[in-house]
C-alpha cells in the first residue's frame, strides 16, 4: 500500500474526529445529559444522527474504512459539525482525495432480467409477479406485479425500488395497513445484505438515500436487526381495487446474481382472486377506461 493509499481515508478520519471534538453538544442544538461526559465534543452516535446517518457508517468514515462518502453525506456533516466555507471546503477535498486512491468496489450485479424470466412473468398473470435485484429495484413485472404497489408507475423505471417505495412513496402507508412490519422487514433484509456486501455500491447508494430522506429508515437501521418477520398474507388497501388480502411468496432465481421472484396469489372463485383479476386487467387499460371498470365493479359488488 501506498502512502498516498494510506492516508487517503485516514486524513479524511482524522479531520472528521478532531472537528468532532471541538463541537460542543450545545452548539450543535444538543442538550448534555447528567454526568460528566467521558467524550469532548460530540459523541459518534450524536454526530451520526446529526447528520441523517448510521452509527455504524460513521464509524467507519471516522476510522478511514468508508472512503467514499456522497457529496449529499459530506455536506450533512459540514451542517450538522457546524464548518465554516474553508473547512466545509476542506473536508469535500479530504472526501475527492480518499476517494481517488481507494481501491473500486466491485460492480453492482447486471439489472438485465433473462427473456425466459420474463416470459415466466406473463405465464403467471393473472397473479401479480416481479422480479427485483438484491438492492430490490424492481427490474422486471407483469401488469399486476406493477399495479399492486399503487402509484409506483408514475417514478421512471430506474428509480423504481420497494425499499424506496416503502419509506418515500406517499401511497405505501395508506396501501398497507401493516406499513411498520413492512418496513422492519425491509430494513432487516437490507442490513443482511449490506453485511456480507459492505462496499456493494447499488447498496450503499440506496442506504445512503434512505438515510439521509427518511428518519423512519434511520432508526429502523440503527437497530441493526438481521431477520425480519416475514408475513405469508399480505393485505393491501388498494386506491383503486380496494381491499385484498393475498398468499406472497418469494425465491431466488437460480443463475442469477441475486435476483429474486415475488408473486402473489388468491383461490380462485374467491373476491380477493376477482380483485386480482381486475388489478391485472385494469393494469393495461388507460387511466379513463380504468376508472369506469373500476365504477362498474364497485357497482356490481354492491348490489
Amino acid at each position: 500500500m501506498t502512502p498516498d493509499q494510506h492516508t487517503g481515508g485516514d486524513e479524511l478520519g482524522r479531520f472528521l474526529r478532531a472537528r468532532r471534538t471541538q463541537t460542543s453538544p450545545q452548539s450543535a442544538g444538543l442538550t448534555p445529559g447528567p454526568g460528566v461526559r467521558r467524550t469532548p465534543g460530540l459523541r459518534r452516535e450524536e454526530l451520526a444522527t446529526l447528520a441523517g446517518v448510521s452509527i455504524d457508517y460513521y464509524t467507519r468514515l471516522e476510522r478511514g474504512k468508508e472512503t467514499r462518502p456522497s457529496p449529499g453525506v459530506v455536506d450533512a456533516l459540514a451542517r450538522a459539525l457546524h464548518l465554516d466555507d474553508d473547512e466545509h471546503h476542506h473536508l469535500r477535498e479530504l472526501a475527492v482525495r480518499a476517494a481517488r486512491y481507494a481501491p473500486e468496489p466491485p460492480p453492482p450485479p447486471s439489472r438485465t432480467v433473462r427473456p425466459h424470466l420474463k416470459l415466466l412473468l406473463e405465464t403467471m398473470r393473472p397473479n401479480p409477479a416481479y422480479i427485483v435485484s438484491r438492492s430490490m429495484d424492481l427490474l422486471a413485472w407483469n401488469p399486476g406485479g406493477l399495479a399492486l404497489y399503487a402509484g409506483l408507475v408514475d417514478w421512471p423505471a430506474k428509480q423504481r425500488n420497494l425499499a424506496r417505495y416503502l419509506f418515500l412513496h406517499p401511497t405505501a402507508r395508506e396501501l398497507f395497513p401493516d406499513w411498520e412490519t413492512q418496513v422492519r422487514a425491509c430494513v432487516a433484509r437490507l442490513r443482511a445484505q449490506a453485511g456480507t456486501n459492505p462496499d456493494a455500491p447499488d447498496l450503499t447508494h440506496l442506504v445512503g438515500e434512505l438515510l439521509l430522506k427518511s428518519p423512519d429508515f434511520a432508526k429502523l437501521w440503527e437497530r441493526y436487526d438481521v431477520v425480519g418477520r416475514k408475513k405469508i398474507q399480505k393485505t393491501f388497501h388498494h386506491p383503486q381495487i380496494g381491499i385484498l388480502s393475498l398468499s406472497a411468496q418469494s425465491m431466488h432465481l437460480e443463475g442469477t446474481a441475486g435476483q429474486r421472484l415475488g408473486v402473489y396469489t388468491a383461490e380462485p372463485g374467491t373476491p380477493d382472486y376477482d380483485a386480482m383479476l381486475l388489478l391485472d386487467m385494469m393494469a393495461e387499460q388507460p387511466a379513463g377506461v380504468q376508472s369506469a371498470t373500476a365504477t362498474e365493479q364497485q357497482r356490481h359488488a354492491s348490489s
